[in-house]
């Protein structure tokens, strides 16, 4: 019976499991802070860039918004369609946004401040990004509906396109850092001429996490004039939260990721010694910010594109692009024996 005690609130590494739990509290807590917070953050960006205030009612500065809009969607009753298969039209968004939190317990915030320091920390985010496509399967499906239904087949094949060309773009980051660990990525020693070798992977990425999130430009399956509101044109108040939360926690990993494989990670930007005096976090927090800031820019700048535009961009351009680039990329560092 101690030994179940012991391996119920004992973890490997000597901590006590409940320490571990209360870290995996308080990640999940910050994420959904930050994803209701973005939400006002985007539409306080996008009034500016159209010229007007945003939201301004609820609370000073319309502060209060993200908390009115949560408490509205919890009060709203969920309307299930009585053709819908329940159990899996319930489990759908759950699935969703489950992924979207699960997905941080490898990702490093600051040196060593991570829930799971695991060797494998990029296989395990590209895991957990793919599967996002079986909520988005099993919400169309389960919706029993023909709109729901082509929603989620247009999205899903565009989710699988763009993950080609992501898993590519990766797999030259590691080519230059030797390593699948998250922290090791960070860590790793980059000449100027590598990040500059890496500057193109970085361009495709951006772009194919705007797909990869279903967001503008991309956002084709919400296209209302075609498909009235894509695979959650069937759901309502806390189901339609958790797709929307769903969505906005998927914008903060990727970010994330990218802050990670491209820019640094926590570490002063630009390798400068003189900013070292900031905390590690804070330069994470900055670099994903402004990673969101280009989602929102995007959204207001781009008009969406048809859907033959966005597979022949994925297929015919990026996929390629970064296959050629990743012989490239090993051809260089093999040529100047710089394999790390």
């Amino acid at each position: 019976m101690q030994e179940f005690f012991n391996s119920l609130f004992w973890t490997d590494y000597g901590l006590p499991g409940l320490i571990m739990v209360g870290q995996i509290g308080a990640m999940i807590g910050v994420v959904v802070f930050a994803v209701a917070y973005l939400t006002y953050a985007e539409r306080k960006v996008l009034g500016a860039m159209q010229r007007r205030q945003g939201p301004m009612t609820v609370g000073p500065f319309g502060l209060l918004q993200p908390i009115a809009d949560g408490v509205k969607l919890l009060s709203k009753e969920t309307i299930i369609p009585s053709q819908a298969n329940k159990p899996i039209f319930i489990l759908a968004p759950i699935m969703l946004f489950t992924l979207a939190l699960v997905a941080w317990a490898v990702i490093p915030v600051n040196y060593k401040w991570v829930i799971a320091d695991i060797n494998v920390g990029v296989l395990y985010l590209f895991a957990i990004s793919s599967m996002g496509v079986y909520g988005i399967i099993m919400a169309g499906w389960a919706s029993n509906s023909k709109y729901a239904f082509l929603g989620a087949m247009r999205s899903a094949s565009q989710m699988v396109s763009y993950e080609v060309s992501m898993g590519l773009v990766i797999v030259t980051v590691l080519l230059c850092v030797g390593s699948l660990n998250l922290t090791d990525v960070v860590m790793a020693d980059r000449p100027f001429w590598v990040q500059i070798m890496l500057l193109p992977m970085l361009v495709v990425f951006l772009v194919s996490i705007l797909a990869e999130t279903n967001r503008a430009p991309f956002d084709l399956p919400e296209g209302e004039s075609e498909l009235s509101g894509g695979f959650m044109v069937e759901y309502s108040a806390m189901t339609y939260a958790l797709f929307f939360l769903g969505e906005y926690a998927n914008m903060i990993l990727m970010s994330a990721m990218t802050t990670i494989l491209f820019l640094g990670g926590w570490l002063p930007p630009f390798g400068i010694e003189a900013l070292a005096f900031v905390p590690g976090i804070i330069w994470f927090v900055l670099k994903i910010c402004a990673v969101l800031f280009f989602f929102i820019w995007t959204r207001a700048t781009f008009p969406r594109y048809r859907y033959d535009q966005l597979m022949r961009l994925g297929w015919k351009v990026f996929l390629p692009f970064s296959l050629l680039w990743v012989v490239v990329v090993a051809g260089v560092l093999l040529t100047f024996d710089a394999l790390p």
